[in-house]
């Protein structure tokens, strides 16, 4: 990284906390308090202040209340169970902690991180007095690669916290066969996500909604190339096209709900997202109260966090 390139990391919070939650196994203070997510998230929040030596860090997190894709579908995530309470209690602490090493909070009634990430993903080149800035999204959520390009990269996790992978424009061809971030909002609006219960073209699964997407380009071509019956619309296998025509307006549905809606009032000040100064005794003294005692030493010095 030449001197004039600076890094900024942005932190999906909620998808690595719920990441932790599942694959470590049960972690309480003495008094019973659950911390095994807490834990987890730290250990991924050191590795990414080591390896990447970020010049600004800013967490993103998700509001209970309905977003505006709520609006647009009813049925959406409406099969994804409750946050179990030993999870939800977690989420203040892990704020707490960030609020401790000075780290800026983002959250926005009606929006979803993804949303927020998004916005400050976009914002951030625009209100930087650097020449270059790369930007690293730490998540375990692959919704955000499609905000891939040639300075936004993906840190995410498989599994577990500790087998992770960065994901740049290459790599996320590779894994969606030749596809380009920007088009697997196109992608997923065929294939749907039972996850988010966003219901796609039924159907039509993962392989055949690349094979679409990489033929026609995007959602909107392949159904103007279906109404006007080109030739490269008629190599579609007939129970493929009869799913596609059916199943049209559960299609552009599902493209509306998988993009990230970047274009959202959002104050956001990169300056303000600098990691350098903290008050590391207050770290210290947060990490002693939820008995982390052996993190104490992978606290970094403050002022100091870009030094190799």
């Amino acid at each position: 990284m030449t001197d004039d390139k600076k890094r900024l990391i942005i932190i999906d919070s909620h998808s690595l906390i719920h990441r932790a939650f599942h694959a470590l196994p049960p972690l309480a203070t003495k008094n019973g308090e659950e911390m095994g997510a807490v834990y987890g998230f730290l250990l991924v929040f050191f590795r990414v202040l080591k390896d990447f030596k970020p010049d600004f860090v800013v967490a993103t997190f998700d509001l209970p209340a309905l977003t505006f894709r709520h609006k647009k579908f009813k049925l959406y995530k409406a099969k994804r169970p409750k946050m179990a309470p030993e999870l939800s209690q977690q989420i203040p602490k892990v704020k707490e902690i960030l609020r401790s090493f000075n780290v800026p909070i983002f959250e926005k009634e009606g929006f979803e991180a993804d949303d927020l990430i998004g916005a400050i993903s976009k914002l951030a080149p625009r209100k930087q007095a650097f020449p270059k800035i790369e930007i690293i999204i730490l998540s375990s959520d692959f919704d955000v690669l499609q905000l891939v390009n040639s300075q936004t990269k993906v840190f995410s996790l498989r599994r577990g916290v500790k087998d992770a992978v960065l994901y740049d424009e290459n790599l996320v061809k590779e894994k969606y066969k030749g596809l380009n971030p920007n088009q697997l909002v196109d992608y997923k609006a065929l294939r749907g996500d039972p996850s988010d219960n966003i219901p796609g073209v039924r159907g039509i699964g993962e392989k055949t909604a690349i094979q679409l997407i990489g033929s026609f380009g995007s959602l909107e071509n392949l159904y103007q190339e279906l109404e006007e019956k080109t030739e490269e619309a008629s190599k579609i296998k007939p129970r493929i096209k009869e799913a596609l025509i059916k199943h049209k307006e559960d299609a552009f549905i599902s493209k509306e709900l998988v993009q990230i809606n970047y274009d959202l009032p959002l104050d956001f000040n990169l300056e303000e997202c600098q990691f350098e100064e903290y008050d590391k005794e207050k770290v210290i003294e947060t990490f002693k109260r939820f008995e982390f005692y052996s993190l104490l030493e992978k606290i970094p010095e403050p002022r100091n966090l870009n030094k190799s």
